[in-house]
């Protein structure tokens, strides 16, 4: 078996920390111990989708002078996003599929024809699209995700496999990145469980999801690096930084950078 741990670069997706200059979040992600970033390019965070043809070039320099990478953006897939990547030197581009009104069945063919046809584009400036899956009204699980992927080459579009979500869904970590092995692109790690949000005397119980650390949620993060050590995956894993409890984030995601660290080794 190889050290995984020279063969893994670790990325943090820096949502939460989107009032930090380049220079302020490069020192506090390389600090903790991360290689890189996912950016979130959104209105009112650091690259905005307005300017992003010359605000993520720059961002991009100035993180990489502190030798940060950014290994992907959390952004839609126009044209003026890949060309931008390309010059900025990402290579992802992660999305996420919402279910629309008229259904998932054909949310999931509407979605199959947009990302062959974001083929050209991703040939054309060399980044890939990264479908991710998240609970909720989006394409839910390992299996939702590589349907769409039937006739798409992983080297323009792949699956960014979320530990959390795939959990959520009821899915066993080994079988879920069996699932999608072909097309992964990137291992997203986070961690949550079930809670009930209301009392017994309600007619009817209600769940919520609660967002934890690493070792305390319903993915067993100690399963997953073990698969992926066992098939020699070399790549990107992202912590998310997905906590209910954000007031004590900065804490919770060194912690959790350590954690997994540990499991790679």
């Amino acid at each position: 078996m190889k050290n995984l741990e020279k063969q893994v670069s670790y990325s943090l997706f820096v949502k939460h920390w989107k009032d930090k200059s380049a220079h302020d979040l490069a020192r506090f992600v390389s600090g903790i111990g991360f290689d890189g970033v996912e950016l979130p390019v959104r209105a009112g965070f650091q690259v905005e989708p307005e300017t992003v043809g010359k605000s993520l070039p720059e961002f991009a320099k100035q993180l990489d002078e502190h030798g940060v990478k950014i290994y992907s953006v959390a952004a839609s897939t126009d044209e003026s996003v890949f060309a931008a990547c390309a010059e900025a030197g990402v290579p992802v581009i992660r999305i996420m599929v919402n279910i629309d009104q008229d259904g998932y069945k054909a949310t999931e063919e509407r979605t199959k024809r947009k990302l062959e046809q974001l083929i050209p584009l991703c040939e054309r400036y060399g980044v890939k699209v990264g479908v991710q899956q998240h609970y909720g009204n989006y394409i839910i699980d390992s299996n939702g995700i590589m349907n769409l992927m039937s006739d798409l080459s992983p080297e323009h579009v792949g699956v960014v496999w979320d530990a959390a979500h795939d959990a959520f869904a009821g899915q066993q970590p080994e079988y879920g990145l069996d699932i999608v092995w072909s097309h992964l692109a990137m291992v997203n790690l986070k961690n949550g469980f079930f809670i009930r949000s209301n009392g017994p005397e309600a007619e009817t119980a209600e769940w919520k999801r609660h967002f934890t650390t690493g070792r305390h949620g319903m993915a067993h993060w100690p399963r997953i690096a073990g698969y992926v050590k066992e098939r020699n995956y070399s790549g990107v894993v992202c912590l998310t930084a997905e906590y209910t409890d954000l007031d004590n984030k900065d804490r919770y995601i060194a912690e959790d950078l350590a954690y997994a660290k540990s499991l790679f080794k």
